[in-house]
Formats: structure tokens, C-alpha cells, sequence
């Protein structure tokens, strides 16, 4: 029988000094500690210690090196939550190779689609070799053919291989660590260069100042291995502070959320994070019959990143558990990008989750951050998640449109330099030099500002939408969607569309489960209204059925993709402004299917 590997290890806690991911495994593997695996009902299916994890990566390394492939070249890993990722990712660190994570998620576009999407990558990376575990076996072979890899096969094929003689030398730490594609809300997706300096220094930052981490901490993770916040964050924190992790497949959590709060309980894991819609599923999924089963008392350190974090979803997740021992000041709002290699930003630990109250028709606009009282009932009011104080030796300047900077409480797009930012893009010179500058000025694309020394994420820029002249973010329109009893949160995506008069037309998008027309106009006409009242203006409603609505590789909504969705099913071209008839009618599908809730 396996028990999962211990909490407590006798190692002396190291989370500084390592030249290369590689050093850092090589020293974890000197202790206890290592990675567990669990399966969907919950039930342990592998045990990997560090040890073992470095014994076959470096066995697999030695095959990598077989191929006799350049110094650097890129290896693309399908990255599904299985134990032969981590084995491949590290043997390409001791193979002097680039590992470049890929989304192993089959979404509502089917097989096609994905192949589609996974060849572009492939060709994107410039791989010359790819994994792919056994369940995604067959869609690398499909994408990969005629594309002039050396090997595309699964963890057997690669072991297959004749081994070379010896490891090349381990990397040095300006050469990369691995290629972190975004997750392409706004865009298709870019491979960020990552270098092994970079990374290191951002775990550094993560595990000193972020989590603090301490002895006797225990990680848990449902997060795609390929995410920013999966990779980085959960799998190598967990190798650089030599802690034990436990893992549950993304897909597992999706159907059974409530296999995170037993494992936490079961295993006594005090660091775990997640995107806001997860901590969402889980509330949503609880029973009052489920608390008696949970005892959350041991987490410590409950991270929570987005590009808007919203409070009322969290608020709700800590007081239905409040009875399982959940503490909401467990709640570390934090703010990163993989342009950063993970993390730039955590509130101070402890503290919870603390709102910034502000005046949304200022806001709205002037672009200026008026706070408000909690009990100030004359505006209309805006909140958000105080995302706390820049990690060490970043620097952090909030620019207006012209790029001069923005006083205290003033909107701007969000600029960075420091040491873990990346290196550019892969394989697109013209996107890196748009984004970073020749004296290392990286531009997010994200807007916020500045309150004190804290940092406020107020969404990304290419989102907003300018009608009439007013600034008007499209999560506060999702926002008044998700109050309405028929819709779940990340049930709406809002945008905006050219109208015919040369106007923007606000756009909003539905998943709804109400299947009586009478109820849909009903629900329709209560939208219009409510954003004609709170906002001042029009806005198209659009119903469509469940799943409907894209999400990027790391399940978040894609706003770009639902604005392209909306103008095929509405027989527009893609620059096509939007015809007044269109914006007239009540839009709304007629006969929206019953779709399992899953």
C-alpha cells in the first residue's frame, strides 16, 4: 500500500542559491519529501519523491541527449496532471533542453480543434521533439505530422531510446528554463522566455515574501501543469522549498470540487491557490451535510490571482466554511503574469481579503480611483482587491495613454521592470519589442493603480469598452449578469461591437439554463434594464446555452473569443459593424437545451 510522501523533512529549507531548476531538484532529492498523486475518487495512484523523481529524469536525460539535438532546442510536453511530466520536464533541465509546456484540455470545439490548436503551438515553439502521456497520445501524432520532429511519442517511445554517455553540463542561469506560453484571452497565445535566473529568482521572492513559507508547510494543487500559476507556483515551489505537494487532475476537481477541501483536510495541506471561479465551484457544490466531513484549520495559505479578483465570491467560500475551520484571513490576493514568470505582487500575509470602495462614475469618467465608505448609499459603487506590495527589486510604474506616470489613485496601464520579468517571445521579435523596452520596461496590458504602496488590478486594457464616452469595464457588466438567480458566476462575457452609427455597441453574452421563452425575454428585458439604470446605456443581450462560451487554456473566460463566436452566429465579418437591426431586437437563443450541470 502507498502513503504519500511526509511532511516533515529533515533537510535544512533552502529556497536560494540554485544556479538552475536542475540544482534545486538535486538538492530536494537529498531529503523525504516528493509528490502525490491522486485519482477522482480521491484515492492515491503515485507516489514520487524527489529522489525518484531525479533518478528518472536523469535517466530520460541521457536518452535526450541521444538525440543530438542543439544545446537549447525546445521539447514541446503535453501537459496533462500525471507523474511522466514532471519525469519529462526535468530530464529536459539535465538534458540542457527547453521544456515547453502545452494545454492538454480537449474543449468544446472537440478533437479538431484541438489538434488544430496543439500543431500551432508546435509549430509556434519550433519543438523538435514532443510528449504527450498515453490519453493524449493520439492528438500529437495527428498535429506533429509532417512537421519534422525527432521523436513525438509518450514517456515508453522516449525510454526506448539509446542513451548517451554522459549528461552535458547542467545550465547556466542566463540560459532558459523553459518557454510559458500566456494563456491568450486577448490573443493567440505567446511562449514567454523564461531563463533559469528568472524563474529563481521569482520562486525566491514567491516562498520568502509571498507564501513565507515555513517547515512542516504541505502544498495542494488542482491547477493545469501548463498555467503560469500551476507550473511555477506548484510544481517547482514545491522542488525549490523541498515540500511535499499533492496533486488532483484539473478535470477531477472540475467534476467533484469537493476532492480538494477532503485532501486538504486528509493530508493537513496549509498552501494551496486557486483562480476565484474555483473557490466559486466549491461554494456552489457544498452541502450543509458536507461541513462535518472537512477540517480546514490547517490552511494557512489560501492564494487567490486574476486580472480582477471579486471579493463577494471568496466572501461567500470562507463563511460556508467558516464551520469547517476556514479562516478568511487565509485569503492571499496576489497579482502576476507568465511575462514575470509567476508572481509581482502579494498582500501582506494574514490579512485577508481588503476592498478598496470606490466611486464608479468617477472612476467611470475621470479614470481616478475616489474610495467611498461601505455605508456611502449616493454612487454607484465599484470594489477592489487590495493585490498588495511589489515583490523585492521590482519596480512598478502606473502610465496614462501618452506614457507620462499617473498620480496615486489614478487609472493607468500597469508597467514593470525587475529581474524575473521575461526575455521576450518566442520566435516573434515584433510582439517582444512592443511589449518590452530596450531598458526593460515591460508592459502588462493590465490597468490598475497605485493606493499607497498597495497595488489594484482593475482589468485588462484591451477590454475595456469606451460607450458614449464612458469607461465601462466588462466584468462589471458580467457582474450585474451573475446576480441574477438563473446565472452562475463566469456564466456572461461582455464586449463591445462596432455600431452603425460609428458608436461602440456593449455586447453581453449568456450561458443560461432556463428553458421557458417567456422566462428568457423576462430575464433579457431584467438585464437591459438594470445596465441601462446602473450604467446609462444599451446594451445587447445575448442568451446562449450551457458551454457555450470559450475559455482560454487556463479555464478563464476569453472575451475575444466570445466577441468572435457572437459575430459568426450573427453572420457578420469579423470587422463588420453591427447592423441597427441587430441591435433593436431582443436577441436571445429560442430554444436554449438542457445541459447536466458539471
Amino acid at each position: 500500500m502507498q502513503h504519500p510522501t511526509p511532511t516533515n523533512n529533515s533537510l535544512p529549507l533552502k529556497t536560494t542559491g540554485y544556479r538552475s531548476l536542475a540544482e534545486a531538484l538535486d538538492y530536494a532529492a537529498q531529503g523525504t519529501t516528493g509528490c502525490n498523486f491522486y485519482d477522482g475518487r480521491g484515492q492515491l495512484s503515485c507516489v514520487l519523491t524527489y529522489a525518484e523523481l531525479r533518478r528518472q529524469a536523469r535517466d530520460l536525460a541521457l536518452r535526450l541527449h541521444g538525440l543530438n539535438l542543439e544545446r537549447g532546442s525546445t521539447v514541446a510536453l503535453v501537459a496533462d496532471t500525471h507523474p511522466d511530466f514532471l519525469v519529462l520536464f526535468f530530464a529536459c533541465q539535465y538534458a540542457g533542453l527547453v521544456p515547453v509546456p502545452l494545454p492538454a484540455a480537449v474543449h468544446l470545439g472537440g478533437r479538431e480543434a484541438f489538434v488544430s490548436h496543439l500543431r500551432a503551438m508546435l509549430r509556434d515553439c519550433r519543438a523538435k521533439a514532443a510528449f504527450a502521456p498515453s490519453s493524449f497520445h493520439g492528438f500529437l501524432q495527428e498535429a506533429s505530422t509532417g512537421l519534422g520532429l525527432k521523436l513525438a511519442g509518450n514517456v515508453e517511445e522516449f525510454m526506448s531510446l539509446e542513451p548517451a554517455t554522459e549528461l552535458p553540463a547542467l545550465p547556466e542561469p542566463e540560459e532558459l528554463a523553459y518557454l510559458q506560453y500566456t494563456s491568450g484571452s486577448t490573443r493567440f497565445p505567446r511562449g514567454t522566455m523564461i531563463t533559469q535566473r528568472a524563474v529563481l529568482n521569482n520562486l525566491s521572492g514567491i516562498l520568502q515574501y509571498g507564501v513565507q513559507i515555513r517547515r512542516g508547510d504541505r502544498f495542494m494543487s488542482w491547477l493545469p501543469f501548463y498555467h503560469d500559476m500551476g507550473l511555477v507556483g506548484l510544481i517547482l515551489g514545491p522542488v525549490v522549498s523541498q515540500l511535499s505537494v499533492d496533486y488532483l487532475g484539473t478535470r477531477e476537481f472540475a467534476m467533484r470540487p469537493r476532492l480538494w477541501l477532503s485532501l486538504m483536510t486528509e493530508n493537513r495541506s496549509t498552501i494551496s491557490f486557486s483562480p476565484p471561479f474555483g473557490y466559486a465551484l466549491c461554494a456552489r457544490r457544498l452541502r450543509e451535510s458536507d461541513l462535518d466531513r472537512f477540517d480546514l484549520s490547517a490552511w494557512r495559505v489560501a492564494g487567490v490571482g486574476a486580472e480582477m479578483i471579486r471579493a463577494t465570491w471568496l466572501n461567500r467560500f470562507a463563511s460556508t466554511l467558516a464551520k469547517a475551520g476556514f479562516q478568511s484571513s487565509a485569503f492571499l490576493p496576489c497579482y502576476g503574469m507568465a511575462e514575470c514568470s509567476l508572481a509581482v505582487s502579494f498582500a501582506p500575509l494574514g490579512q485577508g481579503l481588503e476592498v478598496d470602495l470606490l466611486d464608479a462614475d468617477v472612476l467611470a469618467q475621470e479614470r481616478r480611483a475616489e474610495p467611498l465608505g461601505p455605508t456611502d448609499q449616493r454612487h454607484r459603487i465599484s470594489a477592489f482587491v487590495n493585490c498588495g506590495r511589489p515583490l523585492p527589486e521590482y519596480e512598478v510604474e502606473i502610465r496614462d495613454e501618452t506614457g507620462a506616470l499617473v498620480p496615486e489613485r489614478r487609472c493607468g496601464t500597469i508597467f514593470l521592470r525587475g529581474p524575473s520579468v521575461m526575455n521576450g517571445y518566442a520566435n516573434n521579435p515584433e510582439a517582444s519589442s512592443a511589449a518590452l523596452s530596450s531598458d526593460g520596461w515591460l508592459n502588462t496590458g493590465d490597468v490598475g493603480y497605485r493606493a499607497g504602496d498597495s497595488l489594484f488590478i482593475t482589468g485588462r486594457a484591451k477590454d475595456l469598452l469606451i460607450i458614449n464616452g464612458r469607461n465601462i469595464w466588462p466584468q462589471d457588466l458580467e457582474y450585474v449578469a451573475e446576480q441574477q438567480p438563473e446565472i452562475r458566476p463566469e456564466d456572461a462575457s461582455a464586449f463591445s461591437i462596432p455600431g452603425e452609427d460609428g458608436s461602440e455597441v456593449a455586447v453581453l453574452v449568456v450561458q443560461c439554463r432556463e428553458r421557458d421563452a417567456f422566462r428568457q425575454a423576462s430575464l433579457v428585458e431584467r438585464l437591459k434594464q438594470r445596465i441601462q439604470s446602473e450604467f446609462g446605456i444599451a446594451c445587447l443581450i445575448e442568451l446562449v446555452p450551457l458551454h457555450t462560451l470559450p475559455r482560454t487554456s487556463s479555464g478563464k473566460l476569453s472575451r475575444s473569443g466570445a466577441r468572435l463566436d457572437f459575430i459568426k452566429r450573427n453572420g457578420l465579418e469579423r470587422d463588420q459593424i453591427l447592423p441597427q437591426a441587430l441591435v433593436d431586437r431582443t436577441p436571445h437563443t429560442e430554444a436554449v437545451e438542457e445541459t447536466s450541470d458539471r
